[in-house]
């Protein structure tokens, strides 16, 4: 064999030995969620849990996109949002992974935004939720596969049948994801003629609500008409149960939230037909991936799917998805395929909105149903809000 064919020949052998280890190259993602610090970490641990089922299910139990298999690297922000962004730039930097996926809590989540831009990779929201993630201090590089807080309190106002003999005081707590509720809540009233009178904001981590009840009481007692408190509280301390033992029947006041993870669901033993609204129960969705995932759960967890689990699922779809149709693993590629992109999930068919990156989706009006035989209060099936009958606000415009 000559020089030049010995060298053509090597060439093409060195391309194809390339091309081949290339392919096995894994594809990394980082999971950057909190794992300890905070009473947050079981809707972190399912969202991991519904990640990993979710990747199970879109690749057919290979993990693997393309020939490459996926590597999936755990970071924890211990719920501090200075450690988040410090693992958040760590996985971007010295693992060099592709994208990341989290976080838990809003905040921790917002202080985050600016470490996807610096970085220029992709951050997919999930599970945090507050409408600011894709507002007008996220990016273009931010996609959220998680609900936000306009979807839970436009879904939580059209359970609540509003007109103008509803009076509502509101409760929440005063972080980025009690305040965005509420702002939310309001906005969906808007036209329907409801007062909302009173506004509670307490902070988080509170175990007495007396001090705020009361004045929520003393807002709505002499008011003519349906009468509400609406508690969107999202750690603990029981806000419900404590508001409910201050007996809030002697003036005729109901009270309404929306609906939670199996654990808390017990309580909601203590508010038989209350309706409202929620983001997935497990009975709720008849389709394909969900019963795969409802199966799957049930067999390996001894128990049904939750909440955030969910969640983990619908993210993990979406990254599937995108890496299958991109034209390439360049940033602006993936973006290209994921501005618009719809993807089956255990809620039904979801779509990143090209303006902002959300995610539509549906929710469940339900009412709560007592049976003694089973654990927790049932949030029966009232009906499926599509996402096409919520006004979601446009947070960030990137086409602009």
């Amino acid at each position: 064999m000559n020089t030049v064919k010995r060298f053509a020949a090597t060439l093409v052998a060195s391309v194809v030995f390339a091309g081949a280890a290339w392919a096995q190259d894994p594809i990394k993602i980082a999971l950057v969620h909190g794992l300890s610090g905070s009473s947050f970490e079981a809707f972190s641990k399912q969202a991991q849990t519904g990640f990993e089922l979710g990747l199970e299910y879109a690749t057919q139990g290979t993990n693997e996109v393309k020939g490459r298999p996926i590597e999936v690297i755990i970071k924890d922000t211990q719920f501090k949002p200075d450690v988040a962004r410090a693992v958040l730039a760590e996985a971007y930097g010295d693992d060099e992974v592709l994208l990341a996926v989290g976080a838990t809590s809003s905040g921790v989540t917002k202080g985050m935004l600016p470490i996807a831009e610096e970085y220029e990779k992709i951050l997919i929201v999930e599970p945090a939720v507050a409408d600011s993630l894709t507002g007008p201090d996220s990016n273009r590089y931010i996609f959220k596969t998680s609900r936000n807080s306009s979807m839970d309190m436009q879904a939580q106002a059209l359970a609540l049948k509003p007109d103008e003999n509803l009076f509502v005081a509101t409760l929440a707590e005063d972080y980025a994801f009690g305040r965005d509720g509420i702002a939310a809540f309001k906005a969906a009233l808007e036209g329907s003629g409801t007062t909302v009178v009173t506004e509670e904001y307490v902070p988080q981590g509170t175990a007495d609500f007396t001090a705020a009840t009361e004045r929520m009481f003393n807002a709505l007692k002499d008011k003519e008409g349906r009468k509400v408190i609406l508690v969107y509280v999202a750690g603990g301390g029981d806000a419900p149960g404590k508001i409910q033992a201050l007996d809030p029947d002697r003036y005729g006041i109901e009270i309404s939230m929306g609906g939670h993870i199996l654990p808390v669901l017990p309580t909601y033993k203590r508010f038989p037909g209350m309706e409202g609204a929620v983001y997935y129960y497990y009975e709720a969705y008849d389709n394909p991936v969900n019963k795969w995932l409802v199966e799957t759960h049930q067999e390996r967890f001894d128990g049904p799917p939750d909440f955030f689990t969910a969640g983990g699922m619908a993210a993990a779809l979406a990254v599937v998805k995108a890496l299958e149709t991109a034209e390439s693993y360049e940033t602006d590629d993936l973006i290209a395929a994921m501005e618009g992109m719809s993807w089956d999930s255990p809620k039904g068919e979801m779509t990143f909105r090209p303006e902002d990156h959300q995610a539509l989706q549906s929710m469940v009006h339900f009412k709560i149903r007592v049976d003694d035989d089973v654990d927790w209060a049932i949030p029966d099936l009232v009906r499926i809000i599509e996402a096409d009958e919520m006004n979601i606000p446009i947070g960030r415009d990137n086409s602009k």
